[in-house]
């Protein structure tokens, strides 16, 4: 379809990544090069094995939090309160780049990072949200960037 003085044409092709980002690889991506980064795409290999790592890291946070806090509790109960405190902070810091990969997972399939809110409504939401997080990427560049590499920048 042609216009006066105007082209469509297909946007630029660019293989999606052979090979999935490794697991260190993405926590390296997630929680320090892309810290608060919520602009650009992030592949699928990027946002499991991101969330993956937050998983392991706040449920290993959370049983020392609370082993401490036991053993802590005979000494004094600011120091246990201190104990579960702490941990929680922490997994509270790392809430901020797991918005962000979320948000770029978005943008890779071609979605706008406020489709994240989609997660509030009840089961339907949580259906939708895990369907867009699994399917593909865009196999060419979009209004969000270009095809991710899966690769350390």
């Amino acid at each position: 379809m042609e216009q006066e003085g105007q082209q469509f044409a297909a946007p630029a092709f660019s293989p999606r990544p052979q090979q999935m980002m490794g697991f260190m690889d993405a926590l390296s991506t997630v929680f320090r090069n892309k810290y608060a980064a919520f602009s650009g795409r992030a592949s699928r290999s990027e946002y499991w094995w991101g969330y993956l790592g937050y998983f392991v890291v706040a449920t290993v946070l959370q049983i020392v939090g609370l082993v401490a806090a036991i053993a802590l509790s005979s000494v004094s109960e600011g120091l246990a309160g201190l104990a579960i405190a702490v941990p929680y902070l922490a997994i509270f810091a790392m809430i901020i780049p797991m918005i962000g990969v979320t948000v770029r997972r978005l943008h890779d399939t071609g979605k706008s990072g406020w489709m994240a809110l989609i997660f509030i409504v009840p089961c339907i939401g949580i259906i939708l949200w895990l369907v867009w997080m699994i399917e593909d990427g865009q196999a060419h560049d979009n209004t969000y960037g270009p095809v991710p590499t899966n690769t350390l920048e």
